[in-house]
């Protein structure tokens, strides 16, 4: 089954959604003219129910099959949110909202899903239910762990759950998935480090917290090159340096260090958090200051069911013709809590020749939609088939 003739039909409507979104982007849970906008919109489909607020702001649509003798409950997941980037574009259509974009795609995901919803209310062929989920907050904010919290699985009774993500650099159109861990866990750390500042040209008097903290950025490379299994995957990133002061002449009394670690295995999430605080008070006291180290759990690992990732792929070989391997990715995706609380598989779409996400010239390919919508409905129309 190649891309379904209706979605070519809708193509234009479906885009000329895509790119309202894009010119109003909301970030975190602030997305309440795009979250208004999807539910009238399922409401104008004729959706069973729509329910706001799951969340905060994510919005749930329910489609009845013409059938429901499978009992069963399909959930679908598209992202809302945008970025704080600054917009480079210049397209016609570009950010109206200055310091908001929609520089990872969110805009397309919730437009390919919009069009699925209206295909499969239109038709209903498929036995049992669909509910079509739209969330807030992926870039940062944990709007899938809200929604999870809310209730939404046990609500509606969903017993597994699919999303997909475009990517830049993979033809347009096509698609690519992994089976197991496939989007990193991704924590976040804060590191104070207090010395004794002093006059810069009598550093002998001071603990130079600049200098504890040039240490510490160096040594904390070393969790990566060896403390891991070199075989599994860690990134250790300081992200911020911060000192207490903004003088030429004085060495400050304190450094506040920023930064992310991301791991696809929980030994070493557990091993990585361990050996930077460790690290940090050691390079600390050696040099006669202090370190206190604030490390917080993020997103999970997101783990692709295998059932649900081989199904996933026999539907995306069915639209597109092929199904790549998708590589390992260290970025975080909080479908992972959906995907925690109901087997699930997650896929990659191909943006085409783009700049790459959370770049202020990004921008989603409208021609990745027909089969975008194809993949989500076939989901829904062979895992859910009319007897």
């Amino acid at each position: 089954m190649p891309v379904k003739n209706r979605f070519a039909e809708l193509l234009p409507e479906i885009t000329a959604w895509r790119r309202d979104l894009h010119e109003h982007p909301e970030i975190l849970f602030e997305t309440h003219r795009t979250s208004a906008m999807v539910a009238d919109k399922l409401r104008d489909f004729g959706c069973d129910e729509v329910v706001t607020g799951i969340g905060r702001t994510g919005v749930v649509g329910i489609i009845k099959g013409r059938s429901n003798t499978s009992g069963r409950t399909i959930g679908l997941r598209a992202d809302m949110d945008a970025l704080p980037i600054h917009e480079a574009t210049g397209l016609d259509y570009a950010s109206k909202t200055p310091g908001a974009m929609h520089a990872c795609g969110h805009d397309g995901h919730t437009a390919m899903l919009l069009g699925a919803a209206k295909y499969l209310a239109e038709t209903r062929n498929f036995d049992g239910t669909v509910a079509v989920i739209f969330q807030p907050a992926e870039e940062g904010g944990g709007g899938g762990r809200e929604m999870v919290n809310d209730g939404m699985m046990d609500r509606w009774n969903i017993a597994e759950v699919y999303g997909m993500h475009n990517w830049p650099g993979v033809p347009t159109g096509s698609f690519a998935i992994r089976s197991g861990p496939f989007f990193a866990a991704a924590d976040q750390f804060d590191i104070y480090l207090t010395g004794k500042g002093g006059h810069a040209a009598k550093p002998q008097e001071t603990l130079d917290t600049t200098v504890i903290a040039s240490h510490l950025v160096l040594a904390l490379q070393t969790i990566a090159s060896r403390n891991a299994d070199p075989v599994k995957q860690v990134v250790v990133s300081v992200t911020s340096f911060e000192t207490g002061s903004k003088a030429y002449n004085v060495i400050p009394e304190t450094v506040h260090l920023k930064g992310t670690v991301r791991t696809l295995d929980a030994g070493i999430q557990d091993m990585a958090e361990a050996r930077l605080k460790a690290i940090a008070e050691g390079t600390a006291a050696t040099f006669g200051g202090v370190a206190r180290v604030d490390y917080r759990r993020g997103y999970p690992v997101m783990v692709n069911s295998d059932a649900q990732t081989e199904f996933a792929a026999d539907v995306a070989r069915a639209v597109a013709g092929d199904c790549a391997e998708a590589p390992l990715v260290m970025g975080g995706e909080d479908f992972a809590f959906m995907s925690n609380a109901r087997p699930g598989a997650y896929i990659l779409v191909g943006n085409g020749d783009t700049a790459n996400v959370h770049h202020p010239k990004y921008n989603f390919n409208d021609d990745a939609i027909p089969a975008g919508c194809s993949w989500w409905a076939e989901i829904v129309e062979r895992r859910l088939p009319v007897a």
